[in-house]
């Protein structure tokens, strides 16, 4: 993640007090999707450049195996649709905007 993220890296749609840079997609990972999701698969249905961005529709597969935002392991299989904005320089990550459809994760978890 260091190789490809700028040290200044801002994710503008994480959620308050999270860490930044770099260290903020390793949380996200390690710390949320990683433990619930542990084999998780990403199918990209679209990819548009831009300029400096890049927009990614796509779809992350996964079985619910540890907790998620308070919600015991349900070993259900979800699908969650994620359209991501990534602004290059350089080569690197310098910004992130991303919208994750959590009422419809949610939703799954819970059916």
């Amino acid at each position: 993640m260091h190789e490809i993220f700028a040290p200044d890296f801002i994710n503008y749609t994480a959620p308050p007090g999270s860490p930044q840079g770099p260290d903020a997609v390793i949380y996200f990972f390690n710390q949320l999707l990683k433990p619930a999701f542990p084999e998780l698969k990403v199918e990209i249905h679209e990819m548009i450049a831009e300029g400096d961005k890049v927009t990614t529709r796509k779809s992350f597969h996964a079985i619910h195996k540890g907790e998620f935002f308070g919600v015991k392991p349900t070993n259900k299989s979800v699908v969650m649709e994620v359209i991501d904005i990534v602004q290059l320089r350089n080569g690197k990550y310098i910004a992130h905007w991303g919208i994750l459809d959590m009422h419809n994760l949610m939703t799954q978890l819970a059916a």
